[in-house]
């Protein structure tokens, strides 16, 4: 077995992690994972979830199979949003359900054979079936059930290994088949073990799974809850809130106060104001459909803190073509520096312009802070390409969380030249605290009613 902590580095290949709750998060693509698992090498492998969180809190062998474990893959919106809280984020949520059907292509691919072990008598051999059918190629060479077929350690593990399997599919759910890879791994042939919880079941069709679209949007939880209600509210009403405050305790500890202060308060005012704004924001999407075809939020991607990429909200305040055309118009730009911004720019309608001036095309960025990419307070988010062209000292802004307002946007905005900009966001990032973010809260106010910069 890998010593555990070996996927710290960045090497080629191995994905990094990221620390939450005393264990090393894989922090990759599923992609890469995937490749990793299949180096021909032993690993084994669990996933950690809200549920399995506040198990291993009460549970000390647990929480050592889960420590020791080779990877431990991130499983739901809950270790996302707990991540956030510490600062950090999650490349992607590889839970079970949906990243070992990755695996298994890819191993039947390379002509790599599996074994399917758990669940209730006969839940196993359908979902080998249902694996068989939807992917081409894929060698299940046994199945065996979770209960009288795994009475006996030693007779499981002489048939799993007869079997000749690569990757063995154990689904008992949590703790038990952690408790069980970490007691027996060692002893099976096969390079890769996997603890997949409800898996078989779903893919048995004994649990329905939610709708493609329900678990796009991360509430495949509440879909689980309103199928079982009498099951599962304790993992899931009790059990969540219970994980959130574990979280934010975990949060507190792991974080500097002001830190998470900040992060506290963006939760509060993002919060507040996307309830008290409702109204607002509904007439705004009906007014910019009325006016111009097209789609009423425009998103955008730009530069976050520590030069990560993200996806920003604004109201679309441009004609559909605005894009197309920024290149005509970059020298037209009344700004210095590398950073575009036109007083009279020929994409902007009607409507944008009296967003622009009360900055109201900027509210629905209240998700991008909700979300964790910004901050209420802090440099504005730049685009990829003025990144690129940053001198090495702007490079410093990237060191916070950009923000919807800031240093420049209560000092003038637009009328702002790039390298004073720079100044101001280099001064806030040394300087920055919970005062100067209340301070300029309030400046905001005053900068937005005059208009200042605005256009």
């Amino acid at each position: 077995m890998h010593a555990r902590g070996t996927l710290r580095q960045n090497t080629a290949g191995t994905p990094e992690t990221l620390p939450l709750f005393g264990i090393d998060l894989v922090n990759a693509r599923g992609e890469d994972v995937v490749e990793q698992l299949l180096d021909g090498q032993r690993h084994r492998v669990a996933f950690l979830n809200a549920h399995c969180a506040n198990i291993m809190s009460r549970d000390a062998a647990y929480a050592e199979a889960l420590a020791t474990a080779d990877l431990v893959l991130p499983d739901g919106i809950g270790i996302e949003l707990a991540a956030r809280m510490t600062g950090q984020r999650l490349t992607e949520n590889l839970n079970g359900t949906d990243f070992t059907p990755l695996l298994l292509r890819e191993a039947a691919r390379r002509g790599l054979t599996v074994y399917l072990f758990g669940a209730a008598k006969g839940v196993a051999e359908e979902a080998a079936n249902r694996l068989c059918l939807d992917i081409p190629g894929l060698r299940i060479v046994g199945t065996r059930d979770g209960f009288e077929g795994a009475a006996n350690d030693d007779e499981a593990i002489e048939a799993i290994n007869a079997s000749g399997a690569d990757i063995v599919i154990v689904a008992m759910g949590v703790p038990r088949q952690d408790l069980w890879l970490a007691k027996n791994a060692h002893r099976l042939s096969a390079t890769v073990c996997l603890g997949v919880g409800a898996l078989l079941d779903f893919l048995a069709g004994r649990v329905e799974r939610a709708p493609e679209a329900v678990r796009r949007i991360k509430m495949e939880w509440v879909w689980r809850l309103a199928m079982e209600p009498r099951r599962m509210a304790g993992r899931y009403l009790i059990g969540n809130f219970t994980f959130m405050a574990r979280a934010a305790v975990h949060a507190l500890s792991t974080t500097d106060g002001d830190a998470f202060a900040k992060r506290a308060l963006d939760i509060l005012l993002s919060g507040g104001a996307l309830l008290l704004l409702s109204p607002l924001l509904l007439l705004v999407a009906l007014a910019i459909r009325l006016e111009s075809r097209g789609p009423v939020f425009f998103t955008q991607t730009r530069v976050g803190k520590d030069g990560v990429p993200f996806s920003l909200y604004k109201f679309r305040s441009m004609h559909m073509d605005a894009e197309a055309r920024r290149a005509a118009l970059l020298a037209t730009s009344d700004r210095d520096g590398v950073c575009f911004k036109s007083r009279h720019d020929p994409r902007v309608t009607r409507m944008g312009r009296l967003l622009r001036r009360y900055s109201i095309d900027e509210l629905p960025q209240i998700l991008n802070i909700l979300r964790g990419e910004m901050s209420v307070i802090g440099p504005r988010p730049a685009l990829p390409e003025e990144v690129s062209a940053y001198p090495q000292r702007a490079l410093g802004r990237l060191a916070v969380r950009p923000g919807l307002t800031g240093v420049w946007q209560v000092s003038g905005r637009a009328d702002i030249g790039f390298e004073k900009m720079i100044d101001m966001d280099l001064s806030y990032a040394n300087s920055r605290s919970m005062l100067l973010d209340l301070t300029l809260i309030a400046l905001t106010f005053r900068a937005v009613l005059s208009g200042r910069g605005a256009y």
